[in-house]
């Protein structure tokens, strides 16, 4: 154990994360040359695609320091602020953190919060500097901005080029020096915990776990705490870039177990691996729960495929804990689960990642957050779906949850900044100037009106500098309406909202004009209208196609030419009577992307 490090690499986007364990990987030797390129621990093609890291990759390095071989166990973490309960998971499996500031950008929001988790479980920070061979760099400016993060001295502040691999060894050696030693005892019942599952078509589930007490074998007789199921670790490794069989893991080190579970809802992430014959009295104290932000329905774009769906998702929720569903269904659409999102992009994502790896086609409503509703009669319901609101008679008032958030920016940007946060009806609580032109706001808004396109928004008036972090705060009383969208009087549920009182008119408009665009045209008129109620607030008509029945009729008496038109009225009619309306795909993503 003393010859073991677990380190984790933390930082707000793309301040360099995968270059710096691309170099690592390099100067330990784990990877051959001709296997080498750029963000190798970024496997999924998805991430390849947009360039960002979306889960947490584990990898195990061999490191000779002083003539002694130390065994590093990296865990490479992903920035943006919709993936961090991925990071908080691997910040449980570590002892020590690296955490890297980007020299040009200097210290931004996902920065510091993901700094407060580490500081939460204790683990040592190694502060790195990291793009000194820009030329842009301000290596004085932002040393001095992470001493005063930190309290450290300026000497503590490791200086690197992840792009050459200047410095990189340095901090190889630094790990080894100041990360401490796992702690644990080797005599001890097995312990261990599972930070992160996958599913493979060939073997099942494996499941990967750090050893805090105890050593495992293979072959050994395990159970897993908190399903109290058994089974037989038929084989257990190292994780390398592939799998790499071992007999045995000892404590304090990381690993992976094979063990032919078939079944998605058997493995937990946060769940103790323990031994049947030895267990331990308890277990380890997992993760929090992760409490969704933001849900949408989702369904099957062929109505029978519900059951596939429903595997995939579970088989996608091994992989990705922070997904959560549930059945429901929708007069539209038929079967489908309501799911909960951690965000926007995640739920971007999600929708991807099922196509790809599982070629399910799904529609998605548009999303919303979950209200607190209290009844006349005094009850208090949790709303998801603007479907599940009790009549308005029956409601006394609506919570709504709000967050904190905190945006950090150059002061060029404060007067859009703040109108922006007003315009999404954000009250200002304090603002904080970090250096002459940086500056801190923090604001308390609705988590409602951040869901959509705030974090677009704040990055376009911002030029890319402004950075931005929240977490929820509790729930607040609101003026909250419910927006219907009528076609030909019916309502569409899948398009219907909870929306802020003032916002409602310019929201209902804005829908119905850009379904007027997608709706194709009928043989008979189609009324989009947003209701509230039973008050229509806008209204567009997609007009009919209409064949000229007259062109055959030349010359002659009028009265021909009147018997074709009185023909072809009837006929509109009846149809209007039995014609129903198609909302395309395409309608339903346009909803979400209406700026």
């Amino acid at each position: 154990m003393e010859k073991t490090r677990n380190f984790c690499i933390i930082a707000h986007i793309d301040h360099g994360k995968s270059t710096l364990a691309d170099r690592m990987l390099e100067i330990t030797n784990t990877l051959a040359a001709r296997d080498m390129e750029n963000q190798v621990l970024d496997s999924m093609d998805l991430e390849k695609e947009k360039g960002i890291t979306i889960k947490s990759h584990a990898i195990q390095m061999d490191y000779q320091y002083k003539g002694e071989k130390y065994t590093l166990n990296l865990i490479d973490t992903p920035g943006h602020v919709d993936f961090s309960y991925e990071v908080s998971r691997a910040i449980a499996s570590c002892e020590g953190a690296l955490l890297v500031v980007d020299a040009t950008q200097g210290i931004q929001a996902q920065t510091i919060s993901n700094l407060y988790l580490a500081v939460e479980h204790d683990l040592e920070i190694i502060p790195v500097l990291n793009k000194i061979d820009v030329d842009s760099a301000m290596v004085e400016v932002v040393t001095d901005q992470i001493v005063d993060l930190i309290g450290c001295e300026p000497e503590d502040v490791l200086k690197c080029s992840a792009k050459t691999g200047e410095g990189v060894k340095e901090i190889l050696d630094a790990i080894v020096e100041r990360v401490p030693a796992p702690k644990g005892d080797p005599e001890a019942p097995l312990q261990a915990l599972i930070f992160d599952s996958v599913f493979n078509s060939f073997r099942g589930i494996i499941a990967y776990f750090k050893v805090t007490n105890g050593t495992i074998h293979a072959g050994d007789k395990v159970k897993f705490f908190n399903t109290g199921k058994e089974y037989v670790a038929d084989e257990i490794g190292v994780l390398k870039m592939k799998l790499v069989p071992r007999d045995e893991i000892p404590c304090g080190s990381v690993g992976y177990i094979i063990s032919g579970i078939k079944t998605a809802s058997e493995v937990k992430v946060g769940d103790t691996i323990t031994k049947t014959e030895r267990p331990c009295e308890s277990a380890i104290a997992g993760f929090e729960e992760v409490k969704p932000m933001l849900f949408a329905g989702m369904y099957p774009v062929e109505t029978d495929q519900y059951e596939e769906l429903r595997a995939s998702l579970e088989k996608f929720q091994l992989n990705d804990a922070s997904l959560v569903f549930e059945p429901e269904s929708s007069l539209a659409l038929g079967f489908g689960f309501r799911c909960g999102f951690l965000g926007l992009l995640h739920l971007e994502i999600v929708q991807e990642r099922l196509f790809r790896e599982f070629g399910m086609d799904v529609i998605t409503t548009v999303p919303n957050v979950s209200y607190k509703v209290y009844t006349t009669q005094g009850e208090c319901l949790d709303v998801h779906n603007p479907s599940g609101l009790p009549a308005v008679t029956l409601i006394d008032r609506i919570e709504e949850p709000y967050i904190r958030a905190q945006i950090i920016s150059k002061s060029d940007f404060y007067g859009p900044i703040m109108k922006l946060c007003l315009d999404k009806r954000g009250i200002l609580i304090n603002q904080h100037y970090l250096t002459a032109d940086r500056l801190e706001l923090t604001y308390e808004m609705p988590l409602s009106e951040i869901v959509f396109d705030f974090y677009d928004k704040l990055k376009s008036i911002s030029k890319g500098y402004a950075s931005f972090d929240y977490h929820v705060v509790g729930f607040k009383e609101a003026k909250l309406v419910k927006l219907d969208i009528l076609l030909n009087g019916d309502p569409a549920d899948a398009l219907s909202t909870l929306i802020h009182q003032d916002h409602a008119y310019d929201f209902g408009r804005r829908i119905c004009e850009k379904l007027k665009e997608l709706i194709p045209r009928q043989q008979f008129d189609i009324a989009i209208q947003a209701a509230i109620g039973a008050k229509i607030i806008a209204r567009e008509t997609v007009r009919q196609v209409r064949k000229d029945v007259t062109a055959k009729c030349y010359g002659g008496d009028i009265s021909r030419k009147r018997k074709l038109l009185e023909k072809q009225k009837q006929g509109k009619k009846r149809m209007r009577q039995i014609g129903t309306v198609e909302v395309p795909q395409s309608a339903f993503m346009a909803v979400l992307k209406l700026d």
